[in-house]
């Protein structure tokens, strides 16, 4: 067996990477994937396995737009790895979305699906787009489109696609349509976040933050963290940061800190986390926010300031890289969810182990999400629903066991939360590759 292991540099330049950089997502997964692989002595084989992804499609996709004129959009659907089952992940609608990124998340998908333990493998798509300046109508022939173009590799025991950044349920039942014309027949397990109404699952919406919330309350149990008498900032504001902001101030923590795109809020004494998401849909912004003070935003990361903050959690939930050896001596939160993915840079992961800040990986925090949406997938198949409260029970039976799992490997190997995660997940992807066997 193979021994020596390739640097991600080297892995980078053989899966045709456009520029190793720290901001680059791809290069990133790899040199978190090297760091991995050679702590747990992973074979070299199986390490070019997960360092390459298992297919990649590329798609030219023509729409008619509503004043008559024909534009042409690029699309991806990336499969990392389907060892432990049918890929997943989502479809992001962007106009910074590439290749490398889309590789990227896919690749944690492999990893995340395999933390949680559920029989997935990783995907993902995405769309170069700036779906605000398309209408209603274009969105759905440009995702109509899309589904078209993929459908020959999705397929409910094949690759089942679910929503990500700027897509939502109706873009999920614009695709669930979309391939049962083409099937012949409804499939609603072919797609995951649709609508209730055509066999969503309860409790999809919350998902993310809801499994976040579980590992959180694992973390403060190890750590003697009073809840009660904790501190929460929330950077980014859309679904993940709501209801990550919703369910600390749930927990009796105060959230004194939460930002968007275009500005950031602080107040020690805490925030109504509903009260700023009605200012935010009726303004635009969480900016102005009455009672509390502006923070002056970083038009890339949000806000800053705010990941500077001495709190007790930190939930990064907007973008990818807003941690990174530049600002990460800065940090000063105890604990960092990652409600985003890959939002801190693997220099940067390395310091705040050493800083002695627990890290909760983006593949176990935020994996929430794609848990549920397995739960969806299994309602689907067997046509029985369930209510919220059995979502809710299951998903902190994962989530709780995932974290138990992982900060035990962290302890007795004395390894970073992230590497702990990525060990647990390869043994269980590189078991299920060894089991199969390499064929023809």
């Amino acid at each position: 067996m193979g021994t020596v292991i390739p640097s991600a540099e080297e892995m980078f330049r053989i899966t045709g990477g456009a520029a190793p950089s720290e901001m680059n997502p791809w290069f990133n997964f790899l040199k978190l994937l090297e760091r991995s692989a050679k702590v747990m002595g992973l074979d070299t084989g199986y390490y070019k396995i997960l360092a390459t992804p298992k297919r990649i499609l590329e798609v030219q996709l023509p729409v008619k737009m509503d004043d008559g004129r024909i534009e042409v959009f690029v699309g991806w659907r990336v499969q990392h790895n389907d060892a432990r089952g049918p890929c997943k992940g989502g479809i992001r609608y962007h106009p910074a979305v590439n290749e490398d990124e889309v590789k990227a998340l896919a690749a944690w998908m492999s990893i995340k699906t395999a933390v949680v333990d559920i029989p997935y493998g990783g995907a993902k798509g995405g769309i170069r787009v700036d779906p605000h300046k398309l209408s209603p109508n274009e969105l759905e022939r440009l995702t109509r489109r899309f589904a078209w173009a993929i459908a020959p590799i999705i397929g409910v025991d094949r690759d089942i696609p679910a929503p990500d950044v700027y897509t939502s349920p109706r873009e999920m039942a614009w695709i669930y349509d979309t391939y049962s014309q083409i099937v012949g027949y409804p499939e609603p397990g072919v797609i995951t976040g649709k609508p209730l109404e055509l066999g969503g699952s309860e409790g999809r919406k919350e998902a993310t933050a809801r499994g976040l919330q579980y590992t959180v309350e694992e973390a403060i149990k190890v750590l003697n963290i009073d809840p009660k008498k904790a501190t929460a900032a929330v950077q980014g504001y859309g679904n993940a940061g709501y209801f990550s902001a919703k369910f600390m101030h749930e927990l009796g923590m105060k959230v004194v800190a939460v930002s968007d795109s275009r500005g950031a809020i602080y107040n020690p004494d805490g925030l109504d986390p509903d009260a700023v998401l009605k200012h935010k849909k009726e303004t635009g912004s969480v900016k102005d926010f009455p009672g509390a003070t502006n923070i002056d935003p970083d038009p890339r990361v949000g806000n800053a300031k705010l990941l500077e903050l001495d709190v007790d959690v930190l939930i990064p939930a907007a973008i990818e890289n807003v941690i990174t050896k530049e600002n990460v001596d800065k940090i000063k939160a105890k604990i960092v969810a990652e409600a985003a993915n890959g939002p801190t840079t693997p220099e940067a992961d390395l310091v705040l182990h050493e800083k002695g800040i627990l890290v909760i990986p983006d593949v176990l925090a935020n994996a929430g999400g794609v848990t549920v949406s397995y739960f969806e997938w299994v309602q689907a198949r067997t046509r029985e629903w369930w209510d919220i409260e059995t979502v809710r029970q299951k998903l902190r039976v994962r989530m709780t066991k995932s974290f138990r799992d992982i900060y035990n490997l962290h302890r007795e190997k004395n390894i970073d939360m992230r590497t702990a995660a990525y060990w647990l997940a390869i043994d269980r992807i590189v078991a299920a590759m060894r089991l199969r066997g390499i064929w023809p």
